[in-house]
């Protein structure tokens, strides 16, 4: 049985018993965003990650949602990618296209990667510009309180080390006001160049999703939510902290087990 918790100042906990309960709850909340969306402005614009997070939304290929979501107005993005070529097992764009894109009637030309030919300096640049010339036609919203994007939905995982996109802790990206897109060539895990969307960017979407699963992830879950105190590392996740829009986590028992007052410990 699944456990949704409102908290004070972290948005919604979904904590549910299984890796299959969490996809299903996660896919089915998703087809919800993506029909309100397409209600409200006839476009779906959804920001993806990679990992684990991909095979857990691959239930949208099946029944019902390969036919009730209207895929010919979703336009598809990447929070972070790595700067490898498109048709390498690292890449984001890969595992989205091979698990998913190939499998429902997405508009190709809805589908925005990098450029895979260019430096991770240059990609960054020459997606930001994308970005902004799609902003311009309200392909992507923008934000009321700055000039950011306003993605429909940014899907986030998390690591063990409590980074969300490629935004690694104690990296100097995170103090990136300015620029919507940049770029890192010393990540900590490989492959080590990649670009990422910035925190104003993450902070500026309508909904934002971040899913944490397994115990491995137990203590960054707790770090990032509950209320810890100055002393504590700053995580990443901690700092996505979307300023009109709402934030959703969603965990297996595992990786909430050290959750304050959790029963799944």
């Amino acid at each position: 049985m699944a456990l949704f918790i409102k908290h004070k100042d972290r948005g919604e906990l979904r904590v549910h018993e299984n890796l299959d309960e969490l996809s299903t709850d996660l896919v089915d909340y998703v087809a919800e965003l993506s029909e309100v969306s397409v209600k409200e402005r006839g476009i779906f614009a959804i920001a993806l990650s990679g990992g684990s997070l991909i095979s857990l939304m691959r239930k949208l290929c099946e029944a019902p949602y390969n036919k009730t979501v209207d895929w010919a107005k979703w336009y598809i993005f990447w929070a972070d990618e790595r700067v490898v070529a498109k048709s390498h097992a690292d890449s984001n764009y890969k595992l989205a296209k091979d698990n998913i894109l190939l499998k429902v009637p997405i508009v190709p030309s809805h589908v925005h990667s990098i450029n895979d030919s260019l430096s991770a300096e240059e990609a960054a640049d020459e997606y930001e510009f994308v970005i902004r010339q799609l902003v311009r036609t309200r392909v992507v919203s923008v934000s009321e309180i700055s000039d950011c994007p306003k993605f429909d939905l940014i899907l986030l995982g998390m690591g063990p080390d409590g980074h969300v996109a490629s935004l690694f802790p104690n990296h100097p990206v995170l103090d990136e006001k300015d620029e919507w897109v940049t770029f890192i060539t010393d990540s900590p895990k490989p492959p080590p160049e990649r670009i990422t969307f910035t925190l104003p960017v993450i902070n500026s979407a309508s909904n934002v999703i971040v899913v944490a699963t397994g115990s491995s992830k137990a203590e960054a879950v707790h770090l990032a939510v509950d209320d810890v105190g100055p002393d504590s590392p700053l995580l990443p996740a901690r700092m996505v902290h979307p300023a009109k829009g709402k934030l959703v986590w969603f965990f297996d028992k595992l990786a909430a087990s050290k959750l304050e007052g959790s029963q799944f410990s």
